[in-house]
């Protein structure tokens, strides 16, 4: 009976020319009724969600509604008009607006802008974080007003097309410029590896960990899933670079937890012209040839090998390149122990360490003292500079304000002599009486 009546109805559409589209045996057996034969049938005309909408509506739903509510309308369907005409409606591309959610649809979800027509979020525009089995429900909520940037231009419907995931994306690479700034250790999971590396999801984005900066883990597909400590090597906005390292996460990690005057036990790893390399923990420490003995030292081999245990005292921390400096000199009982008898040095090496610490803190008081005497002589000395300096100074002013006196005295004497001169003589007097 069901199909009979898709017949009929196919050959009525027939003999009324409308267009007909090709119906796939899917649609023939999903239907139901007529109505929704017809509905199925017709929706694929519409090109726009705008014209599917027009084709799908029902009409006003009134519901029950009292009548009280239309009487209290303080405004006129003129007025209404009026000031819609008067409205803008004019977004530009890349624009930020504020909308809401009002309803979901196929491929994302329609918002609110003010705007004659409502925006269409995609579903890839929705979030910077998503996969294939999220929907559109669970990651935007409906009726909560948020910030959407304008993506496209107007369609022929009015419509405009926006997005969430631009603006999150420009919010994530601020907050990762300012832990870079900060240079601080975070964690974040893995979720792919290659040959080269792993990658990772930090804000949002994917951020690349090269195998060389990965300690103790191996690039295979147990990694993914893993969270682990990184820090940035690089981030670069402009190239969309982002690369971590967890090898300087967890060195710095363990510089924390080491300072000057520890005693450390480790292992020599290379031998070099200037001093051997001590491996503590995931640290490489320098021993410089310099500081294992106060004797004299012709053929570093003759006094450590490689893959010795040795002890240590830590004389210096470089936190920024993540770097100690060692000494067993520091540890000797007597000058030149270590090349007599190293082992000594080393069952003696918290002892001697500590008694080392002792006398570095009597010689920094003294230091101290030092310089603080140091500092009272030099005030002292430009006091008295000062001083000496303003005698001088107010000795110097008193001779010139008795000098400039003399002078005075002295112009003042010349004056009274040329108006003499000038008094006495007669053609003076009368070109002055004649001028009077």
């Amino acid at each position: 009976m069901k199909i009979l009546i898709v017949i009929f109805l196919c050959l009525v559409v027939h003999v009324y020319s409308f267009p007909l589209t090709f119906v796939s045996p899917a649609v023939l057996l999903s239907v139901k009724s007529p109505k929704s034969f017809y509905n199925s049938l017709f929706a694929s005309r519409y090109k726009s969600r705008l014209e599917k909408s027009q084709f799908q509506w029902k009409g006003i739903q009134v519901g029950d509604v009292d009548k009280d509510d239309y009487l209290n309308i303080d405004f006129t369907y003129a007025e209404l008009g009026k000031s819609v005409s008067q409205s803008n409606y004019s977004f530009s591309r890349n624009s930020i607006v504020n909308g809401t959610v009002t309803e979901y649809d196929i491929g994302g979800c329609l918002v609110d802008i003010g705007a004659k027509t409502a925006a269409f979020l995609p579903m890839k525009e929705s979030s910077l974080i998503y996969d294939r089995f999220s929907t559109i429900e669970s990651i935007v909520p409906l009726n909560k007003k948020m910030k959407f940037q304008v993506i496209s231009n107007e369609d022929e419907d009015g419509q405009l097309k926006v997005s969430l995931r631009r603006i999150q994306y420009r919010e994530a690479w601020k907050r990762l410029l300012d832990r870079k700034m900060k240079n601080e250790v975070f964690e974040a999971i893995c979720v792919a590896v290659n040959r080269g590396g792993a990658m990772f999801l930090v804000e949002g984005l994917r951020a690349f960990l090269p195998g060389s900066h990965l300690q103790g883990y191996t690039i295979d597909d147990e990694l993914v899933g893993e969270t682990l400590p990184l820090k940035f090597l690089e981030v670069n906005q402009r190239e969309n670079r982002l690369v971590v390292s967890h090898r300087r996460a967890v060195i710095e990690k363990e510089m924390d937890s080491v300072k000057r005057g520890d005693i450390i036990e480790g292992t020599v790893k290379v031998l070099k012209s200037y001093g051997a390399f001590i491996q503590v923990g995931r640290i490489s420490g320098l021993l410089h040839i310099s500081q294992i003995s106060s004797g004299l030292i012709s053929n570093l081999e003759d006094v450590i090998q490689p893959g010795q245990t040795v002890k240590c005292m830590i004389i210096e921390v470089d936190k920024m390149n993540s770097r100690i400096a060692l000494s067993t000199k520091a540890l000797e009982p007597e000058p030149g122990m270590m090349l007599k008898d190293p082992e000594k040095v080393f069952n003696n090496a918290e002892e001697m360490g500590t008694l080392y610490l002792e006398r570095m803190k009597t010689k920094n008081k003294q230091r101290d003292i030092i310089q603080t005497n140091k500092s009272q002589v030099e005030k002292n000395e430009l006091k008295v500079n000062y001083s000496q300096k303003e005698e001088e100074l107010m000795f110097g002013e008193n001779i010139l304000l008795n000098n400039s006196d003399i002078l005075e005295n002295v112009i003042s004497g010349y004056n009274d002599i040329f108006i003499q001169n000038k008094t006495s003589d007669p053609s003076f007097k009368e070109k002055l009486q004649r001028d009077t």
